[in-house]
């Protein structure tokens, strides 16, 4: 499965970059931003994306709903921290497939990608 990893935060996307590979996927791009998540998918079109909430320039909602403008099939799990519970569902109204909340709990993290790649495109 190809991912996309979309954290404004580096850190982030080097602990997320570990547990993918870790799982035998392929991590197909990295994104800082809402903006960058949009272009990047719109480029690499990925089977899942990774998307934080809260990030500067256009949040992971925003960005949720630009990609699902792109593409209906688009799957997107949201990586929240705790306390955005309202985004969160706000995530899921807007197309996101799952939500998983910060600080990560690796194999919770494992079991959703393993339910994406199940769940196939």
């Amino acid at each position: 499965m190809k991912v996309l990893i979309v954290d404004d935060a580096s850190f982030m996307r080097m602990m997320l970059r570990k547990m993918i590979e870790s799982e035998g996927h392929f991590v197909a791009g990295e994104a800082v931003d809402g903006n960058d998540a949009v272009a990047k998918y719109s480029q690499l079109r990925p089977d899942l994306v990774t998307m934080d909430i809260s990030m500067p320039n256009k949040n992971g909602i925003e960005a949720v709903q630009e990609i699902r403008a792109i593409d209906k099939a688009a799957k997107i799990l949201m990586i929240s921290a705790i306390g955005q519970e309202p985004m969160v569902k706000a995530a899921i109204l807007g197309g996101a497939y799952d939500f998983i909340m910060k600080p990560l709990d690796e194999e919770l993290f494992k079991k959703a990608l393993d339910r994406a790649a199940r769940d196939g495109r």
